[in-house]
């Protein structure tokens, strides 16, 4: 086990109409004017703005709105946000929505004192220093943004996705309602779950030893994601299940199941080149590389895949096989992503094979820099794991 210091700052308000309180606790944190931030036409549809706004007029917050929030979200929304945050001078960013909305309204937040460009940050050129505090009514469980220090954003020139975390960017507090994830497509539902099971995932492959404690942890989530999303896809309102799976996002990504563990990564950054390029959901692209990814790195050290298989799919070990174990989990995980609706195939998503070098090429893995820690990666292994994602 590796040492570390884990803070999780984050106030988490937990269960039915909790956004009816999003008001008062931006209050309790001394906030006075925010910045409504989300997406589409559902949070307004749904009556969910209209409540928001209602909480925070009745706590003498005041507000202003900046929507269009897309998915794999947009640098060009994130200097408009910038700009009207500044001028309306607010002091708490507030995402209405899934991990795009909470994304994006980091990247603002991290923007607004810095007299730089914000993309410095997620080119890794600058720090993210004294950031406006971030809230998060949340309406989709997938990214695990609503407690993560992390946040993902494209830039439309040349379609880069890059990511930053910084602890200084975990939300002030998160509002999750599993009832508002009831009117969630079936393939939105979907995606969030390979999304929350990749988080662990990156996490659970790794070279640290003696971590018995967070890989139970880790399979927990797991086991869960398995037994409750066929749940709520066959009955949407189950509050139960629903409620797990939100709990479960948000677990999967705060990083109390790896901190005490190097991490990976390598296939989230594989898939950022996918989604960048063909704009596919996050989550889709996951379902589609991860399994690829791990027949790949699977002889690195077959004992862990070997008991993953065991402990989370229910294979029974082969001990003169471990390599036969080890395969039939992912087989099962592949099964299982194909059973909830997700496609598992390069091709599947639209991508094109002549692309392939190119996206391999985005990740600038030159002068001996490798992808992940697991199995550090370079461009001839990730344009490998590409090609063996066609046949999932």
């Amino acid at each position: 086990m590796k040492d570390f210091i884990f803070c999780s700052p984050t106030t988490f308000v937990f269960g039915r109409d909790t956004e009816q309180q999003t008001g008062a606790n931006a209050k309790k944190f001394g906030r006075t004017k925010a910045l409504i931030h989300y997406g589409g036409r559902s949070a307004q549809a749904s009556g969910l703005l209209d409540r928001v706004k209602a909480s925070l007029e009745g706590a003498d917050v005041a507000w202003v709105e900046l929507g269009g929030v897309q998915p794999n979200p947009r640098a060009s929304l994130v200097y408009q946000g910038i700009e009207l945050a500044r001028t309306e001078k607010v002091d708490l960013i507030l995402a209405v929505g899934g991990g795009s909305a909470i994304d994006s309204a980091k990247a603002i937040a991290a923007g607004i004192p810095y007299k730089g460009d914000f993309w410095d940050f997620y080119e890794g050129k600058a720090q993210v220093k004294d950031p406006v505090p971030v809230a998060v009514v949340l309406t989709i469980p997938a990214a695990g943004s609503e407690g993560s220090p992390g946040s993902v954003i494209t830039k439309e020139e040349g379609w880069l996705k890059r990511a930053v975390n910084d602890e200084s960017l975990r939300p002030l507090f998160s509002v999750l309602n599993p009832e508002l994830t009831f009117t969630l497509p079936p393939y939105q539902t979907a995606c969030g779950a390979a999304d929350i099971m990749s988080h662990v995932f990156e996490r659970y492959l790794t070279n640290t030893t003696d971590v018995e404690f967070s890989d139970r942890l880790c399979e927990s989530v797991l086991k869960t994601m398995i037994q409750d999303v066929p749940r709520v896809l066959a009955k949407p309102d189950d509050y139960g299940p629903r409620s797990n799976i939100m709990w479960a996002g948000m677990v999967a990504h705060n990083d109390i199941v790896g901190v005490d563990r190097e991490q990976d990564w390598s296939s989230h950054d594989i898939e950022h080149e996918l989604s960048a390029l063909y704009d596919v959901a996050h989550g889709a692209g996951l379902a589609v590389v991860f399994p690829a990814f791990m027949r790949y790195t699977m002889k690195h050290d077959v004992m862990r895949y070997a008991q993953l298989a065991v402990r989370v799919w229910g294979v029974e070990m082969d001990y003169q096989n471990p390599e036969r174990t080890a395969t039939e989990g992912i087989n099962r995980l592949v099964a299982f992503y194909r059973s909830i609706g997700l496609p598992t195939t390069f091709e599947e998503l639209g991508a094109k094979v002549e692309d392939i070098p190119v996206m391999a090429g985005k990740l600038k893995l030159t002068g001996g820099r490798r992808l992940g820690n697991f199995y550090p990666l370079d461009t001839a292994d990730v344009e490998a794991i590409l090609n063996l994602s066609r046949f999932n």
